[in-house]
């Protein structure tokens, strides 16, 4: 079952009309029907703002991580713990292969039903998820494996007790260790790419979002909250637009490298279409570094972030 987002009220009305109509036996009336809400969902679409950008950033259904995982990898084996505190299920961690190639694969886990989010804890991820990230970079340096990682989180958990066991330091040694690596690294927003909680596994030789992801510094919701001291979602709108959080406002920007266009609709309605999309690309990327040496694979990510935002 479809879940419809407050924007879509009109294509679920149509759709909803046709499934009604195709049960009754009217397959022209459900025809029709269906062309009126594919041609509304292309329209609607093509013109989406950056606060409905972000709804379809966050819509349940999209593909998280266990569907990559499955998806585009073969041989998956999961690693786990930070080997000093303990295991964060908000980050996912593996060794793989893709296409052939061995790699490790990090990602932020969100869940994808009510108990296996809060298990997860929304993809928001403690010092242990951060330490295990750099643990696994680590490793796949010293054997020269390459680094995928899907980005998909509201944040860093902003809890006392991620404080406590050093929460922005585990995120900035997190941050050194991907601009160390001596071997490719290609980094992908997949949903929501929120502050430090992001970037810590996104800076990579290329950073590639989905055409519906988000990526700022800082929630819309939070920006509005500490710019005007609304509540609620009342300036959250104006607050995406003035952030310039949509992947063509970054590519414009300079931030990120590469658009992966998602079906109409967005990920959430093909699955399949947009895994395969996401390997077209990913094997593009990694193509592409393989030809660099240890040293031009560091030299040229350090300059790649170094320049963003020089006058």
């Amino acid at each position: 079952m479809t879940t419809y987002l407050e924007f879509e009220a009109g294509v679920a009305a149509l759709e909803t009309s046709a499934a009604k109509a195709e049960a009754a036996g009217n397959a022209v009336e459900a025809a029709q029907l269906r062309e009126r809400a594919e041609r509304q969902l292309k329209d609607l679409y093509a013109r989406l703002t950056p606060w409905q950008r972000t709804q379809v950033a966050r819509h349940p259904a999209r593909p998280h991580i266990p569907h990559y995982l499955a998806g585009l990898f073969t041989d998956v084996m999961p690693l786990a713990g930070d080997r000093l505190y303990g295991e964060d299920m908000a980050i996912t961690g593996a060794l793989a292969r893709f296409n052939g190639r061995s790699l490790v694969v990090i990602g932020h886990a969100k869940g994808e039903d009510t108990n296996s989010r809060i298990r997860h804890n929304f993809g928001m991820a403690r010092p242990e998820g951060y330490r295990k990230a750099q643990r696994l970079m680590q490793l796949a340096d010293r054997f020269g494996l390459p680094v995928v990682t899907l980005v998909d989180t509201p944040g860093a958990f902003p809890g006392i007790d991620a404080e406590e066991r050093g929460q922005a330091e585990a995120i900035a040694r997190t941050t050194e260790t991907c601009l160390a690596l001596g071997v490719p690294m290609v980094a992908l927003v997949v949903g929501e790419g929120g502050s430090g909680g992001a970037v810590a596994i996104a800076a990579g030789n290329r950073v590639l979002m989905l055409e519906h992801s988000i990526y700022s510094v800082i929630s819309p919701e939070g920006c509005a909250s500490i710019l005007w001291r609304s509540t609620g979602n009342s300036r959250a709108a104006e607050a995406a637009e003035a952030m310039k959080v949509t992947a063509a406002d970054l590519l414009r920007l300079g931030v990120i490298d590469r658009i992966i266009y998602e079906p109409v609709g967005g990920a959430h309605r093909d699955h399949a279409l947009t895994l395969t999309r996401v390997a077209t690309a990913l094997e593009e990327e990694l193509a592409g570094l393989e030809h660099q040496d240890r040293e031009q694979l560091r030299q040229s990510r350090r300059a790649k972030f170094l320049k963003m935002g020089a006058l």
